[in-house]
């Protein structure tokens, strides 16, 4: 997204009961299972999702006793979304686990041995992205279209009336416009969220348009034309059984909104020494940190990897033309002094080693409030800042 000038821009979101995010979760709680037993477990769990049918597939390496408790689990898990329906149920859903041991070809290039530092778990690339658009230094599209759907979950799960008859498979759209590169209102919102068969569409309308203008700030109310809640009319069959879902493809969803690059790699069912999650975490918490300290109002970094190789090839720093008087190479090279980017520094270094996933599966990876008592979204601090304007001017 350009930084200055006027245009629109638009995000989605997807509520944690769309069968992606259903398939994601999932996966993420089968990886905290993991974790919670063996600290250093091995873990890349993918999910299927469809009409009362579960599928795991992928690789693990840790306690073998953790493989009986993951049918029960996943059930857990679809449980605490809210499907009990006739096409998906967490009772009746059939579930059945096909993972495996971790390949000894991975395995050998991602563990230390002897003089050898543990390596990435594969290569690829990784962006973290920060924007000063909002408090929590999100987009603010996707923000907003995140915030929709978290509020009407809460309406469902807290025994808000605004929230009776409402299902969990929800997405939710939000365009802004933008003048001289910043948002200033709302000219489009879309949200369809699935209910319970009978149910007015005129009250659904309300319940949302209600909802809407709590998250939006005053003033920023898209034109009652360009409000669209359910538009097909209907949405009763939803989750699982209207639509397959798979771990992983909602990876735009997860991160930015499309208002930052993104390597292409998903984050559920995947361990830390994974590079594709730990090192968009660490990217996200080292850009965040640099608008925090005011060096920028934007920051776009690209860090990239190889399987078993245990630094990064590369630091790239971007602000975007928004920088404070400092120089992005030098920034690169004081970021990657700061922080140690190898998979095991970044793992130390933001605590990943920990069941704390589940949290993440559903309403975004970055801009989230972390929650003091199960430290997780360590990523979101800002305890760079000191640190970081500290090196600047040594």
């Amino acid at each position: 997204m350009r930084n200055h000038g006027d245009f629109l821009f638009t995000s989605e979101s997807v509520s944690e009961g769309h069968p992606d995010k259903v398939a994601d979760r999932i996966s993420d709680t089968i990886l905290d299972a993991y974790l919670q037993a063996d600290p250093e477990a091995r873990v890349a769990c993918e999910t299927l999702v469809t009409t009362n049918r579960v599928v795991l597939a992928g690789e693990v390496r840790g306690p073998k006793e953790v493989e009986d408790t993951l049918i029960d689990r996943a059930r857990d898990a679809i449980k605490d979304i809210g499907y009990d329906q006739e096409g998906f149920s967490w009772k009746k859903a059939d579930i059945t686990s096909h993972l495996h041991a971790q390949s000894a070809d991975i395995a050998v290039g991602v563990d230390s041995a002897g003089e050898k530092d543990e390596g990435a778990g594969d290569q690829g690339i990784m962006f973290g992205f920060a924007t000063r658009e909002t408090e929590h230094l999100m987009p603010a599209p996707l923000f907003y279209a995140q915030t929709i759907l978290e509020r009407l979950r809460d309406h469902r799960k807290n025994g808000d009336p605004r929230g009776r008859g409402l299902l969990p498979d929800a997405k939710s759209q939000v365009t802004l416009r933008y003048e001289n590169g910043k948002p200033v209102g709302a000219t489009s919102v879309v949200v369809s969220t699935q209910h319970e068969a009978g149910m007015d569409q005129k009250e659904i309308r309300e319940i949302v348009r209600e909802t809407v203008q709590d998250v939006l700030p005053e003033g920023w109310m898209c034109p009652d034309n360009e409000f669209y809640v359910n538009p097909t009319g209907i949405f009763v069959i939803g989750g699982p059984d209207g639509d397959a879902g798979l771990t992983g493809r909602k990876i735009i969803v997860d991160t930015y909104g499309g208002a930052a690059p993104h390597g292409g790699g998903a984050f559920s069912g995947k361990d830390p020494t994974k590079v594709d999650r730990s090192a968009a975490y660490a990217a996200r918490y080292l850009a965040k940190n640099v608008v925090a300290a005011g060096l920028a109002d934007r920051c776009t970094i690209q860090l990239s990897y190889a399987i078993g190789v245990s630094r990064p090839l590369s630091v790239y720093v971007d602000l975007d033309g928004t920088g404070k008087d400092v120089d992005e190479d030098r920034l690169g090279l004081l970021l990657n002094e700061i922080m140690d980017l190898s998979p095991r520094g970044i793992r130390k270094h933001l605590r990943l080693n920990r069941p704390i996933y589940a949290k993440t599966a559903a309403y975004g990876h970055f801009g989230r409030v972390p929650d003091p008592e199960l430290d997780n979204f360590t990523w979101e601090n800002t305890d760079l800042v000191a640190p970081l304007k500290a090196a600047l001017h040594r």
